[in-house]
């Protein structure tokens, strides 16, 4: 597991192991970050179900200011640190050790998102609470992107937000969300 493009490129990651963690691979990563665009450019991005910390890394690396983690495995939590700072990212990182759902009105004080990322475990039987946590965590003009499984069906909402597109690679899916008026993905 490495980070694909920008500043840190190349960079290699320490993996799971044998943790039950299923990290998004390589190519999936590429095309979350190809469909957001320089959306993360400057942002303030949050990688949910963080796991290794890849997909926040790699925001990281892409431009983004500040990446939030949060993991509630402690074992993966030791993992995800490692990977922030063999990244010598710790001043852009944030990791809080707590599950997702319901996590912000247990961190009122940390400030709203750019963008959310989540990516929950696949077995997951509902993934609408997934979807309206992290609304609760974005600002009004940000986005959701959802990780899943292809043969799981996502919200048509997240709060406010709505889902504009959903990408298909392989068995895995990526449903974005947004405010309607923005211009389509």
């Amino acid at each position: 597991m490495r980070i694909i493009a920008g500043r840190l490129k190349g960079r290699r990651l320490v993996g799971p192991g044998a943790l039950s963690v299923r990290p998004t691979s390589d190519p999936l990563r590429e095309t979350l970050f190809n469909v957001l665009g320089d959306r993360v450019q400057d942002a303030r991005v949050l990688d949910a179900f963080a796991g290794t910390g890849a997909i926040g890394l790699e925001a990281l690396s892409r431009g983004a200011i500040l990446t939030a983690f949060i993991e509630r495995d402690p074992g993966v939590g030791r993992i995800l640190a490692r990977n922030v700072a063999a990244c010598g990212e710790d001043e852009a990182c944030i990791i809080i050790r707590d599950d997702f759902v319901g996590s912000r009105a247990r961190h009122p004080r940390i400030e709203p998102f750019h963008v959310v990322i989540a990516d929950p475990p696949y077995d997951r039987p509902d993934l609408d609470p997934v979807a309206l946590e992290g609304a609760r965590w974005l600002r009004p003009e940000g986005w959701l992107v959802l990780e899943h499984s292809r043969r799981r069906s996502t919200p048509e909402a997240a709060g406010p937000f709505r889902r504009l597109r959903t990408v298909v690679a392989g068995d895995s899916a990526l449903s974005f969300y947004g405010t309607p008026a923005e211009p389509r993905m």
